[in-house]
């Protein structure tokens, strides 16, 4: 399994108690599998992402990314996992205002200290990818929000991650635009062979997914497709 978390338990203080964010929540998600968890705010959903990024340590249970497990590695190894083996689509695209698309992308092969000559290369073919052959050079704010949107998937992909975890990918965009992305998002998954997993609260971009999941009070239930 490209990812598999196993019985996590994530706990935060709540003043003079505990608050449980992860109730024993059990996923796995392999290569080419489109998976979409839904719920209400506060359900949990983000910290199942973040724990699925490994920028959170559970409690307990067991976190696994591309058949290493997580629980075992120092922090300067999962920094490197989390860089070399998982992408994030941000809820806001958060690109910097001065760089174009290509260099949105660019700069993040050289934050992992890759040849700009391939980067370059790899950034066109990821931007050709996203439909936005042609807008290389175009800055964030001569592209629109969909557009912007694909900027940030194609950023996620950048260093060849096997996972990819998008945070409410459309929440900021039309129902065309919406739609657009979570298909542009299941076909990246298929011939990317990506474990893709979708937080949404969109109950109509469901269609999509392989397996759809329900996050309530920190525990998860598979609905199936």
């Amino acid at each position: 399994m490209s990812l598999a978390l196993t019985d996590v338990v994530l706990t935060y203080p709540d003043g003079d108690r505990t608050l449980t964010a992860l109730d024993h929540v059990s996923l796995a998600v392999g290569p080419g599998e489109f998976t979409a968890v839904v719920g209400p705010s506060g359900s949990g959903k983000s910290s199942l992402l973040a724990v699925a990024a490994t920028l959170i340590t559970p409690a307990s249970g067991k976190v696994s990314i591309a058949g290493r497990p997580v629980n075992e590695l120092r922090p300067a190894e999962r920094t490197r996992l989390r860089r070399d083996h998982i992408g994030i689509v941000f809820q806001h695209p958060n690109l910097l205002a001065s760089l174009t698309a290509l260099d949105q992308l660019t700069v993040m092969a050289h934050m992992a200290g890759r040849s700009p000559r391939t980067a370059a290369v790899r950034a066109r073919e990821l931007l050709a990818a996203v439909d936005l052959a042609g807008k290389e050079h175009k800055r964030p704010h001569q592209l629109s929000g969909g557009e912007r949107q694909r900027v940030n998937i194609a950023r996620a992909l950048m260093n060849g991650p096997e996972v990819l975890l998008a945070d409410e990918p459309t929440s900021s965009l039309d129902h065309y635009r919406g739609e657009q992305i979570v298909k542009l998002l299941e076909r990246l998954t298929r011939d990317r062979r990506l474990a893709t997993v979708m937080v949404t609260h969109d109950l109509a971009k469901l269609t999509a997914a392989d397996r759809v999941y329900s996050m309530t009070d920190g525990r998860l239930t598979e609905n199936g497709r």
